[in-house]
């Protein structure tokens, strides 16, 4: 029965795994691997407390059982209790000296607590153990890739990568970061070369296929297409606040909010509001005050979990953003935007979606990264995201019918350890917004 529960487990099938625990606890109760596995499966249902419970019950009946130890330690960690998962997974480590998930997972924690030179040593140990386990080096190249400013190196990153790829030919993640890493270089043959590589290994695979036009491999698209989004955020969703907030100095949405405020005026909470792909939330508490309704749309399932983890938002909607524009007519006085509109290079059919979905007298605001006016009109990066010059975007804003247009100029992330450019933009549908005299 426990093997049965722990198959349907792995399956995905929680509810018949969680009745099988069960029946295998009223059977023999106590039996450690019922509630270790039990514990496992409520921390996934959300219930961390009772998880955290279940384990330690069983760890008292088996106080050498390195993997508990580590499970442990994995809810500790992702609830952000960092210094009780770092001493799970020493006791793992101590019940079994060469238990690599947990001496990995000590590496990660490690690092989440700044403790950059015992990180250092914890991921080299981790190669040492294992010269030939393709995460091993893999991690390792993305530890250094992103600590650059503080004890990283990308030319180590990219030989970590390469060695992920000699030791497993399939890594494709050691392929995706090893092209992101040249790119960092600005070796951009090379990165084409890891993409190409990728998509001969996965050639139905969306996001291969961006960054190789991305880098100049291939001709670049309009705009991204729906499922490299998709893709890319739902991977991303996981750690994009700490990576975007903590390593990369992201601002885009306090930002934008601040030059919302100023033509807004006092926060009434008298608005309709639509955060037009707002991603794990990070715009909601920020325009909250100035909203009756807030809704928000976002391609990435996983992004809109976060945001509903947040909360704050009276709708959240996994749809494509100009046809969810399209779909409601004049329903919002304000569309807000923050680092969305990037992953569009032809930015006429969404912004003539954003006014007519707008009321009269409404508020289009949102950011793009700066391309100079000599350049072009918009430009795919080797990042993966659009860059717009503003004599365009001024065109196509007076093509789609706003009016009041204004742009300023403002650093919305850092890359690389340099700030990336960008605009601010603002601009108001014609008409008497209500109230209005």
């Amino acid at each position: 029965m426990l093997r049965q529960a722990v198959e349907v487990h792995q399956a995905g099938q929680l509810d018949a795994a969680d009745a099988l625990y069960r029946k295998v606890l009223q059977l023999r109760a106590g039996q450690p691997d019922a509630l270790h596995f039990l514990g496992v499966l409520c921390h996934q249902r959300g219930r961390s407390g009772e998880g955290i419970r279940l384990i330690r019950m069983a760890l008292r009946a088996t106080p050498l059982h390195a993997d508990a130890h580590n499970n442990l330690g994995n809810i500790h960690k992702e609830a952000g209790e960092l210094a009780e998962a770092e001493a799970c997974y020493r006791r793992a480590m101590a019940c079994h000296g060469h238990h690599l998930d947990a001496l990995s997972n000590l590496a990660l924690v490690l690092e989440a607590q700044q403790r950059f030179q015992e990180a250092s040593r914890a991921y080299a140990e981790l190669v040492d153990q294992a010269p030939q386990l393709s995460l091993a080096h893999y991690l390792k190249g993305m530890y250094l890739r992103r600590h650059v400013d503080e004890i990283g190196d990308l030319e180590q990153a990219v030989a970590c990568f390469r060695n992920a790829i000699r030791c497993d030919d399939g890594n494709v993640r050691a392929l995706d970061a090893l092209g992101v890493t040249l790119y960092m270089l600005g070796r951009h043959g090379e990165a084409v070369g890891a993409y190409r590589d990728w998509l001969e290994r996965e050639p139905d695979n969306p996001v291969p296929r961006h960054m190789l036009a991305a880098c100049g491999g291939e001709v670049a698209p309009p705009r991204a297409d729906d499922a490299y989004v998709r893709d890319v955020f739902d991977r991303f969703a996981e750690s994009f606040d700490e990576q975007l907030l903590k390593n990369l100095d992201y601002r885009a949405p306090q930002v934008l909010v601040d030059a919302l405020g100023g033509v807004l005026g006092v926060p009434a909470h008298a608005l309709d509001v639509l955060d037009a792909g707002c991603g794990t939330g990070l715009c909601g508490p920020l325009i909250r005050a100035h909203a009756r309704r807030l809704d928000g749309v976002d391609l990435s399932a996983g992004m809109l979990e976060k945001a509903r983890l947040r909360g704050g938002y009276d709708e959240l909607v996994v749809a494509e953003l100009t046809a969810y524009l399209q779909s409601r007519p004049e329903a919002w006085d304000i569309v807000l935007s923050a680092d969305t509109l990037v992953y569009f290079g032809d930015l006429a059919e969404v912004l003539a979606a954003a006014h007519a979905a707008l009321r009269a007298g409404g508020w289009m605001a949102f950011t793009l990264e700066a391309l100079d006016d000599t350049a072009g009109r918009s430009e795919l990066s080797s990042s993966g995201r659009y860059r717009h010059a503003r004599g365009y975007v001024e065109q196509m804003l007076g093509a789609a019918g706003f009016v009041e247009a204004r742009m300023a100029a403002s650093a919305l992330r850092k890359e690389v350890g340099k700030p990336v450019a960008g605009w601010v933009v603002l601009a108001r549908k014609g008409g008497f917004a209500h109230g209005q005299a």
